[in-house]
């Protein structure tokens, strides 16, 4: 695969970010090789870094099943997660910024130590891991009708879009990780469910994959980095006026409202 033609299509979703979107990149090249697509999305990474855009951690995409059958997919990805795109529970943004946005509630991990050893075990995440907090998810495609395979969504960061943090920190010894459930809310109506064992299998396991792919690229993980560990359930459209609300057992509330 050609520089050129790894950089044209970077430029393509880079440009997609100032509001029109593009067609499926699967279409624009002759590949399924998803290390191609990682390339993709590290070159945008570079451009983003070049014009000072802070990383604050990573994303873990595509570990709820209902999530992979909504978008015909069957393994998980990642994306970045950049500083200007945190927001705090209760803030009102606007939706405009977003092409094709969507939300979901997960839980974030925000950890105290590097994990940069190889063939790291759940112990090395959960010593890892300062605290956890309920979080919503904007994920946002610029791919056109969010019409996305794999290659796809990996290219476009992982479809991230921005995150909303709880502000209440809560210690891994008084969660129960893998049965909680999360309910997600627009205005007063429940719109989506899941629980923890729905994030392969646990959000510390979807954490435990993220740790081990991030070592093998050559980027581990470090402390202070947030990790959002991947849907509980399904993703749902955002419109403007839109209010949602995410509770998750353990977890404090998190909340996001959705302006023109």
């Amino acid at each position: 695969m050609s520089n050129s033609t790894i950089l044209n299509l970077a430029t393509s979703l880079f440009e997609a970010y100032e509001g029109k979107a593009v067609a499926p990149l699967r279409d624009q090249i002759d590949t399924a090789d998803i290390s191609i697509a990682y390339q993709i999305q590290q070159e945008n990474h570079r451009r983003w870094s070049e014009q000072g855009r802070k990383t604050i951690g990573r994303k873990i995409g595509l570990t709820s099943k209902a999530v992979q059958v909504q978008l015909g997919v069957d393994q998980p990805d990642y994306g970045m997660v950049y500083a200007d795109t945190c927001y705090c529970s209760g803030a009102k943004i606007s939706a405009s910024q977003f092409l094709q946005p969507k939300i979901e509630a997960e839980i974030a991990f925000v950890l105290k130590s590097d994990l940069d050893a190889e063939d790291l075990t759940i112990v090395d995440i959960i010593n890892a891991v300062d605290y956890a907090v309920a979080a919503l998810e904007i994920v946002d495609s610029r791919v056109e009708n969010w019409d996305i395979t794999l290659f796809d969504t990996i290219a476009d960061n992982a479809s991230y879009g921005g995150i909303i943090m709880g502000t209440t920190p809560v210690p891994l010894n008084q969660l129960d990780l893998e049965n909680c459930t999360m309910k997600l809310s627009k205005g007063n109506e429940v719109i989506s469910e899941g629980e923890g064992r729905a994030c392969l299998g646990n959000p510390l396991l979807a954490t435990l994959w993220l740790a081990n792919t991030m070592v093998k690229n050559g980027q581990p993980l470090r402390a202070g980095d947030v990790v959002l560990s991947g849907a509980l359930g399904p993703m749902v459209p955002v419109q403007s006026n839109d209010t949602f609300t995410a509770s998750i057992d353990g977890l404090n509330s998190v909340s996001i409202s959705f302006i023109k």
